[in-house]
């Protein structure tokens, strides 16, 4: 990898990318499983199954009931989700080292949460815009939410932008918005890394801020 393809702008997607939120989305789910007599999911099973927005997932879950369980879901989710939120290691470094470029996230986490979250965490100055699932007019692996975020940031898409996450959906979305596509983590939860053939493969955030770092210093 060379300075050739260097970003002129990075989108990030939020959870296990930037921040683990999943107690929360787990007692959520499990809320909305136990309304409707299903059976819980372990951590394990939320990190191997959640991928899709809620919109697109809850359907295939609870059918023609699926509106509910989303108030449910939700529910769940707003009683904890401030408190249990924390950055992952490495992200304010690769944030940091990322500062000089136009940043923007793009999750499947609920638009009005996603935001919340990032107030909370003292981060919505870092970024240029945050949009969320419901915010397009569909959600990841569409690039049509990754669209959105660039046209808000005075940005269009192409190889020159970045989409940074860590699932196969991720990687799907950036290039269905003519994105580079970009893998954080070894995505062991999903296939691993050789199954998802990113265009670009970092390790973990302290990775992608150290090769940052040094093409700011023109190494």
């Amino acid at each position: 990898m060379t300075a050739d393809t260097a970003p002129a702008a990075i989108l990030f997607d939020w959870d296990n990318t930037l921040i683990d939120g999943w107690a929360a989305i787990q007692a959520g789910l499990n809320a909305a499983f136990a309304a409707f007599g299903k059976p819980a999911w372990s951590r394990e099973e939320v990190l191997a199954n959640v991928r899709k927005s809620l919109r697109d997932s809850f359907p295939e879950h609870f059918g023609d009931e699926w509106e509910r369980a989303r108030d449910i879901f939700y529910e769940g989710v707003r009683a904890t989700h401030l408190e249990v939120i924390t950055p992952l290691a490495g992200t304010l470094a690769m944030l940091d080292a990322a500062s000089h470029l136009p940043l923007g996230v793009v999750s499947n986490k609920q638009g009005p949460l996603l935001r919340l979250e990032a107030e909370h965490l003292g981060w919505t100055p870092r970024f240029g815009a945050l949009v969320g699932a419901g915010d397009a007019r569909e959600d990841k692996p569409s690039g049509l939410p990754l669209e959105l975020c660039l046209s808000r940031m005075g940005l269009r898409a192409g190889h020159h932008i970045w989409y940074v996450g860590d699932t196969g959906i991720d990687l799907q979305a950036a290039r269905a918005a003519g994105c580079r596509a970009v893998l954080l983590g070894d995505a062991a939860h999903d296939g691993g890394v050789q199954a998802l053939g990113p265009d670009i493969h970092f390790a973990d955030g302290e990775a992608l801020a150290r090769w940052l770092g040094a093409l700011d210093k023109g190494g």
